[in-house]
Protein backbone atom coordinates (compact mmCIF):
# COMPACT_ATOMS: atom_id res chain seq x y z
CA UNK A 1 0.00 0.00 0.00
CA UNK A 2 0.89 3.70 -0.47
CA UNK A 3 2.23 5.23 2.78
CA UNK A 4 0.03 8.23 2.18
CA UNK A 5 -3.00 6.17 1.82
CA UNK A 6 -2.76 3.87 5.02
CA UNK A 7 -3.82 4.48 8.49
CA UNK A 8 -2.45 4.39 11.52
CA UNK A 9 -4.88 1.45 12.77
CA UNK A 10 -4.48 -0.78 9.40
CA UNK A 11 -0.33 -0.22 9.49
CA UNK A 12 -1.04 -1.25 13.46
CA UNK A 13 -2.72 -4.27 12.64
CA UNK A 14 -0.61 -5.18 10.11
CA UNK A 15 2.56 -5.48 11.62
CA UNK A 16 1.17 -7.06 14.86
CA UNK A 17 2.35 -10.63 15.40
CA UNK A 18 0.34 -12.87 14.15
CA UNK A 19 -2.11 -15.23 16.40
CA UNK A 20 -1.79 -18.08 13.88
CA UNK A 21 2.22 -18.07 12.50
CA UNK A 22 1.15 -16.46 9.46
CA UNK A 23 3.98 -15.19 7.59
CA UNK A 24 3.84 -11.72 6.25
CA UNK A 25 5.22 -9.30 3.78
CA UNK A 26 4.44 -5.74 3.75
CA UNK A 27 5.75 -3.06 1.15
CA UNK A 28 4.72 0.53 2.46
CA UNK A 29 5.11 2.54 -0.71
CA UNK A 30 6.05 6.25 -1.61
CA UNK A 31 7.23 6.55 2.41
CA UNK A 32 8.33 9.80 2.06
CA UNK A 33 4.60 11.27 2.29
CA UNK A 34 3.53 8.82 5.09
CA UNK A 35 1.65 10.60 7.69
CA UNK A 36 3.42 11.23 11.38
CA UNK A 37 1.04 8.75 13.30
CA UNK A 38 2.30 6.11 9.93
CA UNK A 39 5.59 7.20 10.81
CA UNK A 40 5.36 6.64 14.43
CA UNK A 41 3.42 3.05 13.84
CA UNK A 42 6.39 2.02 11.34
CA UNK A 43 9.83 2.93 13.12
CA UNK A 44 8.09 1.50 16.61
CA UNK A 45 7.50 -1.87 14.89
CA UNK A 46 11.04 -1.93 13.23
CA UNK A 47 13.20 -1.63 17.02
CA UNK A 48 11.48 -5.01 17.64
CA UNK A 49 9.65 -6.46 14.42
CA UNK A 50 7.25 -9.65 14.80
CA UNK A 51 8.09 -12.70 14.00
CA UNK A 52 7.23 -13.68 10.67
CA UNK A 53 6.87 -10.22 9.59
CA UNK A 54 9.04 -8.87 6.44
CA UNK A 55 8.51 -5.00 5.52
CA UNK A 56 9.98 -3.66 2.92
CA UNK A 57 9.82 0.03 2.93
CA UNK A 58 10.11 2.26 -0.72
CA UNK A 59 11.76 5.57 -0.20
CA UNK A 60 12.78 8.37 -2.48
CA UNK A 61 14.63 10.35 0.32
CA UNK A 62 12.69 13.02 0.49
CA UNK A 63 8.64 13.94 0.76
CA UNK A 64 7.47 14.69 4.43
CA UNK A 65 8.91 11.80 5.93
CA UNK A 66 12.31 12.64 4.93
CA UNK A 67 13.94 11.68 8.14
CA UNK A 68 12.12 8.14 8.35
CA UNK A 69 14.73 6.61 5.86
CA UNK A 70 17.75 7.27 7.61
CA UNK A 71 16.10 6.01 11.14
CA UNK A 72 15.28 3.13 10.06
CA UNK A 73 19.07 2.74 8.42
CA UNK A 74 19.86 3.72 12.08
CA UNK A 75 17.80 0.62 13.79
CA UNK A 76 19.54 -2.04 11.04
CA UNK A 77 17.11 -1.78 8.32
CA UNK A 78 18.79 -3.43 5.37
CA UNK A 79 19.45 -0.73 2.31
CA UNK A 80 18.84 -1.31 -1.54
CA UNK A 81 19.84 1.76 -3.00
CA UNK A 82 17.61 1.84 -6.22
CA UNK A 83 17.93 5.24 -8.08
CA UNK A 84 16.06 5.44 -11.00
CA UNK A 85 17.42 5.37 -14.90
CA UNK A 86 17.62 8.08 -16.88
CA UNK A 87 16.56 8.48 -20.24
CA UNK A 88 18.00 5.78 -22.54
CA UNK A 89 19.25 3.38 -19.85
CA UNK A 90 16.96 0.99 -19.61
CA UNK A 91 18.12 -1.03 -22.87
CA UNK A 92 21.49 -0.84 -20.84
CA UNK A 93 19.80 -2.36 -17.91
CA UNK A 94 18.44 -5.27 -20.62
CA UNK A 95 21.85 -6.01 -22.29
CA UNK A 96 22.80 -6.72 -18.75
CA UNK A 97 19.91 -8.44 -17.61
CA UNK A 98 20.28 -11.14 -20.19
CA UNK A 99 24.15 -11.32 -19.70
CA UNK A 100 23.87 -12.32 -16.12
CA UNK A 101 21.48 -15.32 -17.61
CA UNK A 102 24.46 -16.05 -20.31
CA UNK A 103 22.84 -14.61 -23.26
CA UNK A 104 24.20 -11.43 -25.50
CA UNK A 105 21.71 -9.73 -27.51
CA UNK A 106 21.74 -6.68 -29.89
CA UNK A 107 21.09 -2.87 -29.06
CA UNK A 108 17.90 -3.36 -31.30
CA UNK A 109 17.08 -6.17 -29.64
CA UNK A 110 17.62 -4.32 -25.72
CA UNK A 111 15.50 -1.52 -27.40
CA UNK A 112 12.28 -3.54 -28.96
CA UNK A 113 11.78 -5.46 -25.31
CA UNK A 114 11.98 -1.88 -23.53
CA UNK A 115 9.40 -0.95 -26.40
CA UNK A 116 7.15 -3.72 -25.97
CA UNK A 117 7.56 -3.87 -22.13
CA UNK A 118 8.00 -0.59 -21.21
CA UNK A 119 10.70 0.94 -18.48
CA UNK A 120 9.77 -1.14 -15.32
CA UNK A 121 12.98 -2.76 -13.93
CA UNK A 122 10.62 -5.66 -12.71
CA UNK A 123 8.77 -6.35 -15.48
CA UNK A 124 11.83 -6.28 -17.88
CA UNK A 125 14.06 -8.43 -15.45
CA UNK A 126 10.96 -10.89 -15.96
CA UNK A 127 10.52 -10.61 -19.30
CA UNK A 128 14.48 -11.15 -19.84
CA UNK A 129 14.59 -14.23 -17.58
CA UNK A 130 11.61 -15.80 -19.42
CA UNK A 131 13.26 -15.16 -23.30
CA UNK A 132 16.23 -16.59 -22.12
CA UNK A 133 14.75 -20.03 -20.56
CA UNK A 134 12.05 -19.78 -23.42
CA UNK A 135 14.59 -19.53 -26.52
CA UNK A 136 17.61 -21.46 -25.62
CA UNK A 137 19.85 -18.07 -25.50
CA UNK A 138 18.78 -17.30 -28.74
CA UNK A 139 17.08 -13.47 -28.33
CA UNK A 140 16.43 -11.22 -31.24
CA UNK A 141 13.93 -8.90 -32.21
CA UNK A 142 11.85 -11.08 -33.83
CA UNK A 143 11.91 -13.32 -30.69
CA UNK A 144 10.65 -10.30 -28.15
CA UNK A 145 7.79 -9.47 -31.13
CA UNK A 146 6.39 -12.96 -30.83
CA UNK A 147 6.36 -13.10 -27.32
CA UNK A 148 5.39 -9.19 -26.46
CA UNK A 149 3.36 -8.23 -29.47
CA UNK A 150 -0.32 -6.93 -28.30
CA UNK A 151 0.19 -6.15 -24.94
CA UNK A 152 -2.74 -5.57 -23.47
CA UNK A 153 -1.30 -2.73 -20.68
CA UNK A 154 -1.23 0.25 -23.47
CA UNK A 155 -0.57 3.58 -22.58
CA UNK A 156 -1.81 6.61 -24.13
CA UNK A 157 1.61 7.98 -24.75
CA UNK A 158 2.38 4.63 -26.55
CA UNK A 159 -0.08 5.50 -29.00
CA UNK A 160 0.93 9.06 -29.03
CA UNK A 161 4.09 7.95 -30.05
CA UNK A 162 3.22 5.26 -32.50
CA UNK A 163 0.87 8.13 -33.84
CA UNK A 164 3.54 10.93 -34.40
CA UNK A 165 6.31 8.61 -35.80
CA UNK A 166 4.19 8.01 -38.35
CA UNK A 167 3.47 4.51 -37.49
CA UNK A 168 -0.76 4.31 -38.59
CA UNK A 169 -1.04 0.08 -38.14
CA UNK A 170 0.75 0.77 -35.06
CA UNK A 171 -0.45 3.63 -33.78
CA UNK A 172 -4.41 2.03 -34.37
CA UNK A 173 -3.37 -1.09 -32.91
CA UNK A 174 -1.91 0.07 -29.53
CA UNK A 175 -5.20 2.23 -29.41
CA UNK A 176 -6.80 -0.85 -29.97
CA UNK A 177 -5.04 -2.53 -26.98
CA UNK A 178 -5.21 1.02 -24.86
CA UNK A 179 -8.92 0.91 -24.88
CA UNK A 180 -9.60 -2.73 -24.22
CA UNK A 181 -6.97 -2.25 -21.28
CA UNK A 182 -9.74 0.85 -19.97
CA UNK A 183 -7.58 3.70 -20.68
CA UNK A 184 -10.12 6.49 -20.97
CA UNK A 185 -10.71 8.66 -23.99
CA UNK A 186 -9.14 12.03 -22.11
CA UNK A 187 -6.30 10.34 -21.14
CA UNK A 188 -5.87 9.18 -24.87
CA UNK A 189 -6.73 12.76 -26.42
CA UNK A 190 -4.12 14.44 -23.55
CA UNK A 191 -1.65 12.27 -24.64
CA UNK A 192 -1.75 12.68 -28.44
CA UNK A 193 -2.13 16.75 -28.29
CA UNK A 194 0.78 16.31 -26.00
CA UNK A 195 3.00 14.50 -28.42
CA UNK A 196 1.82 17.00 -31.32
CA UNK A 197 2.46 20.41 -28.84
CA UNK A 198 5.78 18.92 -27.92
CA UNK A 199 6.69 18.71 -31.81
CA UNK A 200 5.71 22.58 -32.16
CA UNK A 201 7.88 22.92 -29.26
CA UNK A 202 10.84 21.45 -30.25
CA UNK A 203 10.99 21.42 -34.42
CA UNK A 204 11.47 25.08 -34.86
CA UNK A 205 14.40 24.79 -32.10
CA UNK A 206 16.43 22.39 -34.71
CA UNK A 207 19.01 19.42 -32.98
CA UNK A 208 20.82 21.69 -30.60
CA UNK A 209 21.69 20.19 -26.74
CA UNK A 210 18.87 18.92 -25.21
CA UNK A 211 20.02 20.36 -21.84
CA UNK A 212 20.35 23.71 -23.28
CA UNK A 213 17.46 23.76 -25.09
CA UNK A 214 15.20 22.35 -22.06
CA UNK A 215 14.81 26.09 -19.98
CA UNK A 216 13.65 27.93 -22.97
CA UNK A 217 10.96 25.17 -24.25
CA UNK A 218 9.66 24.57 -20.22
CA UNK A 219 10.80 20.42 -21.22
CA UNK A 220 12.93 18.04 -19.41
CA UNK A 221 15.81 17.49 -21.31
CA UNK A 222 14.96 13.34 -21.84
CA UNK A 223 12.16 14.72 -23.36
CA UNK A 224 13.35 17.61 -25.38
CA UNK A 225 16.05 14.10 -26.79
CA UNK A 226 13.06 11.96 -27.51
CA UNK A 227 10.98 14.74 -29.32
CA UNK A 228 14.05 15.88 -31.32
CA UNK A 229 14.54 11.92 -32.66
CA UNK A 230 10.11 12.25 -33.56
CA UNK A 231 10.22 15.47 -35.76
CA UNK A 232 11.90 14.45 -38.96
CA UNK A 233 9.25 14.34 -40.99
CA UNK A 234 7.19 17.40 -39.90
CA UNK A 235 6.86 20.35 -41.46
CA UNK A 236 5.20 23.47 -40.23
CA UNK A 237 1.91 22.88 -42.48
CA UNK A 238 1.59 19.03 -40.93
CA UNK A 239 2.50 20.45 -37.41
CA UNK A 240 -0.37 22.77 -37.62
CA UNK A 241 -2.90 20.58 -39.35
CA UNK A 242 -2.25 17.99 -36.29
CA UNK A 243 -2.47 20.77 -33.41
CA UNK A 244 -5.99 21.58 -35.39
CA UNK A 245 -6.85 18.11 -34.85
CA UNK A 246 -6.21 17.51 -30.99
CA UNK A 247 -7.47 20.87 -30.65
CA UNK A 248 -10.69 19.06 -32.36
CA UNK A 249 -10.12 16.00 -30.42
CA UNK A 250 -10.37 18.00 -26.87
CA UNK A 251 -13.27 19.23 -26.82
CA UNK A 252 -14.91 15.65 -28.92
CA UNK A 253 -13.98 13.07 -25.98
CA UNK A 254 -15.52 16.01 -23.38
CA UNK A 255 -19.25 15.60 -24.73
CA UNK A 256 -18.70 17.09 -28.31
CA UNK A 257 -18.81 13.94 -30.50
CA UNK A 258 -21.41 11.59 -30.39
CA UNK A 259 -18.94 8.41 -30.66
CA UNK A 260 -15.59 9.38 -28.48
CA UNK A 261 -14.02 6.02 -29.70
CA UNK A 262 -15.06 6.91 -33.34
CA UNK A 263 -13.06 10.26 -32.72
CA UNK A 264 -9.93 8.89 -30.99
CA UNK A 265 -9.65 6.32 -33.78
CA UNK A 266 -9.88 9.04 -36.42
CA UNK A 267 -7.83 11.69 -34.78
CA UNK A 268 -4.94 8.90 -34.56
CA UNK A 269 -5.05 7.78 -37.76
CA UNK A 270 -5.04 11.75 -39.56
CA UNK A 271 -1.67 12.46 -37.15
CA UNK A 272 0.18 9.44 -38.25
CA UNK A 273 -1.05 9.88 -41.87
CA UNK A 274 0.32 13.69 -41.59
CA UNK A 275 3.82 12.34 -41.26
CA UNK A 276 5.82 12.21 -44.10
CA UNK A 277 7.97 9.32 -44.76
Amino acid sequence: MRAGDASSSELTELLSPSLFAEERVIVLEAAGEAGKEAVDVVTTAAQDPPEGVVLVVVHNGGGRAKAMAGTLEQLGATVHHCGKLGMGEHAGFVRAEFSSHGVRVSPDTAVALVDAVGTDLRELAAACSQLAADTGGKVDVDAVGRYYRGRADVTGFQVAERAVSGDVGGALEALRWARLGGVPHVLLADALADSVHSIAKVAPAGRGDPYRLAPSLGMPPWKVKKTQALTRGWNPASVGTALRIVAALNADVKGAAADPDYAVETAVRRVASLRAR
